[in-house]
């Protein structure tokens, strides 16, 4: 099973590696990793998406609370939470296809961020459904490249699940 982890950090160099090293030494597998600072620009906030069951995840966690620069953890999957994922794709697109691709953009409330001879650029954000639903539908067009920042997400309700 697939566990959000949304995880305060101090904001200095190097963080980032412990805490990838961490999850490398222990042969986890990071599905996704958002990192950016927050209101308080002495600490990060890292969105971590991690398979494996429960006894896993609650390994990762303790071994993650004994970094010296991780400040809270809090494993959200099971919380009521609002997560986004952007996406940015290249895709063939000549003067007979724009028209279809146009459509595709409007249902799917993306847009086109950049416009070539023989291409076009869609940023998108939502869900994963939703972003993985946009790209199988672009496919077919021809994808040039694609780019993901992976799921960053937010509880609902009080800052932190237990204030």
């Amino acid at each position: 099973m697939r566990h959000t982890l949304a995880v305060l950090v101090e904001n200095r160099p190097g963080v980032l590696t412990r805490v990838a090293g961490l999850f490398s030494r222990r042969g986890y597998n990071i599905e996704s990793l958002a990192v950016g600072t927050t209101e308080d620009p002495k600490v990060s906030r890292m969105t971590i998406v991690v398979d494996g069951d429960d006894h896993v995840i609650e390994q990762v966690c303790k071994q993650l609370y004994k970094l010296v620069d991780v400040i809270r953890l809090d494993d959200i999957t099971h919380e009521e939470h609002v997560d986004r994922e952007l996406i940015l794709i290249k895709v063939d697109a000549d003067p007979s296809t724009r028209g279809e691709i146009v459509q595709i953009v409007e249902i799917f409330r993306a847009r086109i961020v950049d416009i070539g001879k023989d291409s076009l650029i869609i940023e998108a954000t939502g869900d994963q459904g939703k972003i993985n639903a946009i790209e199988s539908a672009l496919v077919p067009f021809g994808i040039r490249e694609v780019v993901r920042t992976g799921k960053i997400a937010m509880v609902r309700g009080a800052k932190y699940r237990h204030e």
